[in-house]
């Protein structure tokens, strides 16, 4: 697949992508769940046919996402963000089957544009359970001083009139555990609110399709819910859809030497994967192993004129041509939807691999008009 593939090159294994699907069929089947895709993770439009066989709509942060889902992919839309402007909640009414409000503040100043939708658009509040599970702060939505989410104390003498739904999302790429952690807590300060709401949401970052996750823990959590309060349950995972899904592959520009061995590629961590850089993590390679472990170690880089744009330091069993192939595994989720053109670098191509045949087919590619109409 790598040798097919242009360079640079997101690949997505449609394969892959429907063992995850059947996966996530199997929880909604068992559970009565309802899952939905979080675009903000994963929002390649091209396969939405084949995932929406399975899952029953998309999430989306901003009124673009709900529109293109709404086009593209069918289903529910529900939508989310930490605070809208008066014109996306018009266009989100015309887009959305759900709509969550991030404080009260936002919920009565709109409430006379959302309360003409009354029984076609199903309003919600995220809260804040103030139980945090989350490793990298950057990523922890319930971290000290989070501006995502509701806490409880804001709900004495408020009115929720209206109000449908409750929404929770306070995990990233976690197995099960921390999210029952989490239900207990949301259920002792929030419960109370719960006879009176047709749905809850247990928002997104369940790894449910990664090896080792708990699903027959799931399935019971999602049935207590839905037996203990009459509600409809969503989940809203990005990651679980495209785990393991895709590949970046790279090609070797140069090789030059300062005090080591340096390999600069044609992707970029700051234009292709800046969650390298933000977060930070370390992205696997086909064949590729830490720094010192095999004969030939490199420091991988991006051609971007940012001196940390730096990938990291691996080691090979053969020493690096120009012109090798190299393969970053697991780049689908949220990869992917956080490409950038700075310097002008070529975004990757888009393609799908089809294990069956074999055949590696580009989706999209990108030239200079990209670029340029993205400026002004």
């Amino acid at each position: 697949m790598t040798q097919l593939a242009p360079s640079p090159a997101f690949v997505v294994d449609l394969g892959r992508l429907r063992h995850n699907l059947a996966i996530l069929d199997q929880v909604q089947q068992r559970s009565g769940a309802k899952i939905l895709l979080a675009l903000k993770a994963f929002s390649m439009w091209s396969v939405f046919p084949l995932i929406a066989q399975t899952l029953k709509g998309i999430c989306a942060s901003s009124p673009w996402e709900a529109r293109l889902g709404r086009e593209e992919f069918g289903g529910e839309v529900h939508s989310f963000s930490a605070a809208f402007k008066e014109g996306d909640i018009v266009e989100l009414l015309k887009t959305s089957n759900h709509l969550v409000f991030n404080s009260f503040n936002q919920l009565e100043r709109f409430r006379p544009l959302w309360e003409k939708e009354a029984g076609r658009v199903s309003i919600g509040l995220r809260v804040n359970p103030e139980h945090s599970e989350g490793h990298t702060e950057i990523y922890d939505p319930a971290a000290p001083k989070s501006r995502l989410g509701i806490r409880r104390a804001e709900f004495e003498g408020k009115s929720l009139e209206g109000v449908e739904g409750l929404h929770f999302h306070t995990l990233c790429e976690q197995l099960f555990d921390p999210l029952e952690r989490t239900s207990r807590v949301f259920e002792e300060k929030f419960g109370e609110f719960l006879p009176k709401m047709k749905w809850l949401n247990l928002g997104g970052g369940h790894h449910i399709t990664r090896e080792g996750y708990d699903i027959d823990a799931l399935v019971e959590l999602v049935k207590y819910y839905r037996e203990k309060y009459d509600l409809e349950v969503y989940l809203e995972p990005g990651e679980a859809i495209a785990i393991g899904t895709g590949v970046l592959v790279s090609e070797v520009l140069d090789l030059t030497h300062n005090q080591m061995d340096l390999a600069i590629l044609d992707v970029s961590a700051t234009c292709h994967m800046p969650d390298i850089l933000e977060m930070p993590y370390r992205p696997e390679i086909v064949g590729g192993f830490d720094a010192g472990e095999q004969p030939h170690s490199y420091r991988l880089g991006g051609p971007s004129c940012l001196a940390g744009d730096v990938i990291g330091d691996w080691s090979f069993e053969k020493p690096l041509q120009v012109g090798d192939k190299l393969c970053f595994l697991d780049m689908s989720h949220y990869t992917m939807v956080k490409t950038t053109t700075f310097n002008g670098i070529q975004l990757p191509h888009i393609c799908t691999y089809e294990p069956e045949t074999g055949e590696l087919k580009v989706v999209r590619s990108f030239g200079y008009e990209d670029f340029k109409n993205r400026l002004s």
